[in-house]
């Protein structure tokens, strides 16, 4: 209990406490004191009447004169005290009485020879024995013996009875009971007024003192507390205020850097850290107020979605630190050629957005063909290193008529995208009608699809024989895989709607690498299923996975695994692919031909220098491109190119297969011409996976 007092109330119980228990220590001793003082007076009182009385009484008894006694025993009685005075003869009858009172039960434990005293619970009796005393004279005294005092004889007469009432005493006992409890109460009123104020008086700083650092607890550390002296106290208020300066001190300087740090975030969120433009989401804001303006006032603006040409070139070249440096120098070159309405931010890589407020198409294509020639003149030094760097732009006008934001990105978006792919470092216009354009949403559009479509594993393989035109048996089969898309309405997509899409958007190796495991698990099957033929797994590799390191750490990493499936693969690469990658094409050649795998170059002769490349390339097959195998027999030029390409792939040692034979006309010619192997629908037309094996793939 004594914990949840404060100070104040602690000082008062503390100065209090110690006098009210001695002050009723002492009133306990005085009250006990006054309480027997009383009664033996009043027992001191009684034995003296009592013991004066007997004598007196004496002459009364012996004479039998009650009148004497009478008039003596009233004389006595006047005291306040006195119930009841008697004179009782030896046996205890009385003789006299004045007073009411009871004399009939004490004669036989009275002591003859002093005075006795009966105490009750409401008065006090006494019994003085009432003697006579008779001496003995001899006429003729013996002086000579030890002892010549005359013999004395008492004889008992009677007795003075006394009853002395207690209840004026009881009273003055209570009166001074009282008199002393309200001298305590008093007391100790007195006692606990001073035991406040000096409990004020002590207190009152160090409540300042309490109050004071509870506001500094709260964050009011401009709270001071009041000096009151130099003790102890003054050095703990000195000390406080000190603390609360301190703290305050630290406060405004913690704020300080927190207002900082708060702009440095407010401005990292709508800033680019490496440029200092704004970023994407800070110009999204601003092209949403610059479209609400064109909607709700009519006014026009116009939005550049820009990207650099050749910046892949020098971040491959050099590394990310002079791509970074380059993309900080053009934003200083881009941003000395703002408009002070124009806002510049960079979206993202290499991509910059470029919004012209209150501008018409005319001058913002002057402003974004100034911006293109800045960059195009533009000469970036790196170590001993001069790169040249050029910029397509795409344009949209933001209208009454504009859509959404995201849409009028979008739009931009694809029109740059429909300049670089006219050629780079132009300028585009959005046009709702553009055929270019249309081709680039469809294709982008197919980019979803396949995505949804691996997601959702809605690809499938069919196998395609590549049979010998000569008819001799070979110990082996040679097939190869072709990839079809199944629509969400179950029809089949053939690779051609899609595989372009997937090329130009870098989904190709997403593509080859689920062909690759399909590939294994039905090698696998095929070793499983105990087949009498060797089998050859032809699949297609593009160009983006060729050059992709992942998809060919991938593929290194599974034949190491399993390289008891390497003898079944038959990688086909294109002539394209294969020629602007040689290098590279040929050290992963050489990789896959340790595990035993064969490798063909797919559709020859279709480049402008076929024949120049093709002693460089380590190939097993050559597959004559199907334009040529097609029309050879009604053109004799392509007739004269499939026979050129045999001849020259039979002297290099490479088996020649021809592509596209839908014909027996066009077999007997190949036959004729003495090539290794024909592929088409004439020879064989594509199956299900499961009439391979006999037995269900999934």
């Amino acid at each position: 209990m004594i914990r949840a007092l404060g100070i104040r109330s602690r000082v008062i119980v503390l100065a209090t406490v110690p006098a009210a228990i001695i002050g009723m220590l002492l009133l306990f001793q005085l009250i006990a004191g006054k309480i027997e003082d009383l009664d033996q007076s009043l027992r001191t009182r009684a034995a003296a009447m009592a013991r004066q009385l007997a004598p007196a009484a004496e002459y009364g008894v012996a004479s039998g004169n009650l009148e004497v006694l009478q008039s003596l025993l009233e004389k006595a009685a006047v005291e306040a005290d006195i119930r009841s005075i008697a004179v009782l003869s030896d046996n205890g009858r009385p003789l006299v009485q004045v007073g009411i009172g009871a004399w009939e039960t004490a004669q036989g434990r009275l002591d003859e020879n002093r005075l006795s005293e009966v105490e009750l619970a409401d008065r006090l009796v006494y019994y003085a024995p009432i003697t006579r005393t008779e001496i003995i004279v001899d006429d003729i005294p013996d002086y000579a013996s030890e002892s010549h005092a005359a013999p004395r004889q008492t004889r008992l007469l009677g007795w003075v009875g006394l009853e002395v009432s207690r209840s004026t005493t009881i009273r003055s006992q209570r009166e001074a009971i009282l008199h002393s409890l309200l001298t305590l109460a008093i007391g100790l009123m007195v006692s606990l007024y001073l035991a406040w104020r000096i409990g004020r008086q002590i207190t009152r700083p160090i409540l300042a003192l309490s109050h004071t650092v509870s506001r500094i607890g709260e964050g009011q550390l401009d709270a001071r507390v009041e000096l009151s002296g130099n003790a102890e106290l003054g050095s703990l208020q000195r000390g406080v205020n000190h603390m609360a300066a301190h703290l305050q001190a630290m406060q405004d300087q913690m704020q300080e850097r927190v207002d900082q740090a708060t702009a440095r975030l407010v401005y990292q969120a709508s800033h680019d850290m490496l440029t200092g433009l704004i970023n994407r989401r800070e110009f999204e804001q601003r092209l949403d107020h610059a479209l609400a303006s064109a909607l709700q006032q009519g006014r026009e603006h116009v939005l550049c979605y820009m990207d650099l040409d050749q910046f892949k070139v020098i971040n491959d070249t050099c590394g990310h630190a002079a791509g970074d440096e380059l993309l900080r120098q053009l934003a200083l070159l881009l941003k000395g050629n703002l408009r002070e309405r124009d806002t510049l931010a960079r979206l993202g890589g290499d991509e910059f957005a470029l919004l012209l407020e209150n501008c018409s198409v005319s001058d913002a294509r002057e402003v974004a063909d100034l911006f293109r020639a800045e960059v195009q003149r533009y000469r970036f030094k790196w170590e001993d290193r001069i790169f040249s760097v050029g910029m397509s732009v795409g344009m949209v006008a933001i209208n009454s008529d504009s859509g959404t934001a995201a849409s009028l990105l979008s739009a931009a978006d694809a029109a740059c995208y429909v300049a670089k792919d006219r050629g780079r470092n132009q300028i585009h216009l959005y046009e709702s009608r553009d055929s270019d354009l249309t081709r680039h949403r469809g294709e982008m559009q197919w980019i979803t699809r396949i995505q949804k479509a691996l997601e959702e594993n809605r690809l499938r393989l069919l196998w395609q024989e590549l049979r010998r035109i000569d008819g001799m048996a070979e110990p082996s089969r040679h097939v190869e895989l072709l990839l079809r898309m199944i629509d969400e309405d179950g029809s089949e997509i053939l690779p051609m709607a899609f595989i372009p899409a997937a090329e130009r958007y870098f989904i190709m190796p997403s593509l080859d690498i689920w062909v690759i495991e399909e590939t294994l698990k039905l090698c696998g099957r095929y070793l499983i299923s105990n087949k009498p033929l060797h089998c050859l797994f032809a699949v297609n590799l593009s160009g983006a996975s060729l050059k992709d390191p992942e998809f060919r750490r991938f593929l290194l990493e599974r034949l190491r695994n399993e390289p008891v499936y390497g003898p079944h693969l038959c990688f086909e690469i294109t002539e394209t692919a294969a020629i602007g990658n040689l290098a590279m094409v040929n050290d992963f050649i050489e990789a896959m031909r340790q595990f035993g795998c064969k490798f063909a170059l797919d559709d020859f002769g279709s480049g402008l220098s076929s024949f120049s490349y093709l002693k460089h390339l380590k190939v097993d097959y050559l597959k004559i491109d199907g334009v040529f195998v097609r029309d050879m027999v009604t053109n004799a030029i392509d007739r004269s190119m499939v026979e050129a390409i045999h001849r020259i792939g039979h002297q290099m040692g490479l088996k020649t297969v021809a592509e596209y034979v839908e014909s027996d006309e066009i077999l007997d010619l190949l036959r004729e011409m003495g090539v290794d192997y024909a592929q088409g629908n004439g020879i064989h037309h594509p199956e299900p996976l499961d009439t391979l094996c006999g037995e269900e793939f999934s």
